[in-house]
């Protein structure tokens, strides 16, 4: 009998258990349990070691966005001079968005590239926690960058779209 869960009777394990029984009345019949269930079982503290790896994965990515937005609108803060004065010299919207949010992206893109360089040398240490992908799927190696680019770009583009529209004559006099 497993002290951790109560076993578990289907109609094929009360069948098991009587076929034994009919052979040897004496013959002790404990823990009947499906297969499925002592799977499960056995892959229960790496299916519980990989949920808590994704779930600090996703809190990092949360920081890292939270952190490039902090960045970009600090830096749009310190520039708002200097985008007014492009956008009084005759400088579009687009212009000024397509700037800064190129900024955030190309740090974002610097951050994916060390990022890959080394999850690709450390995948040989995770890969007994692995199932169902190899230690370099490629699969992983294009979605998760391209997740990782896509959440930068929010955080770098909410700046972006606030600098565009400083007003140029605020901008000029607050010197």
């Amino acid at each position: 009998m497993n002290a951790r869960s109560p076993p578990e009777r289907s109609s094929d394990a009360a069948l098991a258990a009587e076929v034994a029984a009919s052979v040897d009345r004496n013959q002790p019949i404990a823990d009947v349990r499906t297969m499925q269930s002592i799977v499960s079982e056995s892959v229960a503290p790496r299916r519980l070691t990989m949920a808590l790896t994704a779930l600090f994965a996703a809190l990092a990515l949360l920081l890292a966005g939270i952190g490039l937005y902090g960045l970009v609108s600090y830096s749009v803060a310190l520039g708002s001079h200097d985008i007014g004065i492009r956008m009084a010299l005759g400088a579009r919207r687009a212009d000024i968005l397509r700037s800064i949010a190129g900024d955030g992206l190309r740090m974002a893109l610097a951050g994916i590239a060390l990022g890959l360089a080394g999850a690709w040398a450390l995948t040989r240490l995770m890969t007994h926690l692995l199932f169902g992908v190899t230690s370099h799927d490629p699969a992983v190696f294009v979605a998760v960058p391209l997740l990782v680019a896509a959440a930068m770009a929010m955080a770098s583009y909410l700046p972006a779209r606030r600098a565009t529209k400083i007003d140029p004559i605020i901008a000029l006099r607050q010197e």
